[in-house]
């Protein structure tokens, strides 16, 4: 039995067993997801083969010094940011031996929202050694912690599919 639902737990199969088959692997930078990525990734056995290693950097600090944020990206867009996601990727990927890396910020709630970055906001970023980078901005409302951070864990791991097909 899992702890993650039914559907993220198919997600996270097919992506160890992908990966595995391939000699792939993954990392994770994670804010608003506080490493729930990572986990469902390492529910599924055979995931020591396939993840790398996962970054949780809930503060502005240790998305500096854990992944290469530049200070002025955070100062200038925020932490809630395409432009911090996409940095936050590209340190995860660079910082690993993964072949595809994933990186996600948001405004999981209930407090923290404002009317220009509101609550279910969530910037994600995913990058492959390969060259590809992809961004995908989610608004997923005022649905209740919890489901913003699974609804944020189904599209990463989605984006981790999606950047592995050849």
């Amino acid at each position: 039995m899992s702890i993650f639902p039914a559907d993220i737990v198919a997600q996270a199969e097919a992506i160890i067993g992908d990966f595995a088959a391939a000699g792939l692997m993954v990392s994770t930078a994670e804010s608003c997801t506080g490493g729930l990525i990572a986990s469902a990734l390492t529910e599924i056995s055979g995931s020591s083969a396939v993840v790398d290693r996962g970054f949780v950097t809930y503060t502005n600090t240790a998305k500096m010094e854990m992944l290469g944020v530049e200070e002025e990206t955070l100062i200038r867009f925020g932490a809630v940011s395409e432009e911090t996601a996409r940095q936050m990727v590209h340190g995860a990927l660079f910082r690993s031996q993964a072949a595809i890396a994933v990186a996600v910020t948001g405004i999981a709630g209930p407090a923290g929202g404002s009317a220009e970055k509101p609550v279910g906001l969530v910037h994600l970023a995913a990058e492959s050694r390969k060259g590809g980078l992809i961004h995908q901005k989610m608004l997923y409302g005022d649905i209740g912690r919890a489901q913003v951070r699974l609804a944020t864990v189904r599209t990463a791991l989605g984006m981790i599919q999606q950047l592995a097909q050849p």
